[in-house]
Order: structure tokens, then C-alpha cells, then sequence
């Protein structure tokens, strides 16, 4: 299992972003200070900050799906709005979106 920090400007944002539009597990939350959201093998933190700069050091956050057409479809009926369109390559079927902090999140349905 792998885990990541994000820092974020925005922290309600970044957790409706990661917990209700995404989806994903929220493991704990202390405050306004600490959250951690959970995909398979991933935890993400998330933590506040008031440093743009220390915002602004983007990340790309890559989560695996197994019907890519349904997770963009269920997404979109949560607000989710996407970057791209499906792109299909011989090894994945992969679509971008962005968080609210700018950071580059993208879906992948590996092809067997």
C-alpha cells in the first residue's frame, strides 16, 4: 500500500473533491487540521496550508477502474467535470480531470 500528502489551499473543497465526488473511503479526519481518503493500495492525506507556494507543487494522483465508461458516467452525475475525453491506447483507456487545487487526477481502465 502506497500513501501521498496533498497540500491544499482549499480543505472542505479538496475532501467533497476526494470523499463525495470521487468516492473514495474517508479514513479519518481530525479537525480542520488532517483527513485521509482511501482507494484500493492509496491513501491520500490531505492537509491545509496557507503557502501558495507549498500548494502549488502539483501532483497527479492516478486511480485504476475496472469500467471506465460507468466511472465517468457516475462521476459526471456527481458534478465531476473531466479535462479529456476517453483516450484509447494499446495497453489503457485513460481520462483526466483536475482537483480543486489545480492537481491532475486521472482514471485508467487497463486492457487485458
Amino acid at each position: 500500500n502506497g500513501n501521498m500528502t496533498l497540500m491544499v489551499r482549499d480543505f472542505e473543497a479538496a475532501i467533497h473533491f476526494y470523499h463525495e465526488q470521487l468516492g473514495l473511503n474517508l479514513r479519518v479526519r481530525y479537525g480542520s487540521d488532517w483527513a485521509e481518503v482511501e482507494a484500493p493500495g492509496l491513501t491520500i492525506g490531505l492537509h491545509p496550508t496557507e503557502d501558495a507556494g507549498e500548494a502549488s507543487s502539483r501532483a497527479s494522483v492516478g486511480l485504476q477502474v475496472a469500467d471506465i465508461d460507468e466511472a465517468v458516467e457516475s462521476l459526471r452525475d456527481r458534478g465531476v467535470e473531466f479535462a479529456s475525453d476517453i483516450e484509447d491506447n494499446d495497453h489503457l483507456r485513460i481520462i483526466h480531470l483536475s482537483d480543486p487545487e489545480g492537481n491532475n487526477v486521472y482514471l485508467t481502465q487497463p486492457k487485458h
